[in-house]
């Protein structure tokens, strides 16, 4: 079992091309013997916002605190404490902070897809 503070877990940038302004912290992953998935905390500084890109694989997403909109797409869903958000595989996704404090939120992958292949969007103008 494994007992720890998210604080305590270390923040790091999140080094992909199209990102600004976010942090990461492996929560819970292989290295903690968890068998079948791992769980990230990201935080988005105030106009920040996480490469638009997509992956082969799922992941699900918990917002903690803060406001911001995720992409679907072209579309816009708005984001505040509280909501759940499923990213099916191969969509193109990105989240933004259009709020006024930090967007910070949970998300949660398959242990499988660590070290997988993410691909920017094109429009981002990044290959």
């Amino acid at each position: 079992m494994k007992v720890t503070h998210y604080e305590q877990v270390e923040a790091q940038p999140v080094s992909m091309e199209g990102s600004a302004g976010c942090t990461v912290r492996w929560l819970v992953g292989e290295r903690d013997g968890a068998p079948n998935f791992a769980m990230r905390q990201f935080e988005v500084a105030v106009g920040g916002h996480t490469p638009r890109h997509f992956h082969d694989y799922e992941h699900e997403v918990f917002v903690l605190e803060g406001a911001g909109e995720v992409t679907e797409g072209d579309r816009r869903h708005p984001l505040k404490a509280g909501d759940v958000v499923l990213v099916k595989p191969n969509e193109v996704h990105q989240f933004l902070n259009t709020g006024s404090a930090p967007l910070k939120f949970l998300c949660l992958i398959p242990n499988s897809a660590t070290g997988k292949n993410v691909t920017v969007a094109p429009e981002c103008g990044i290959e």
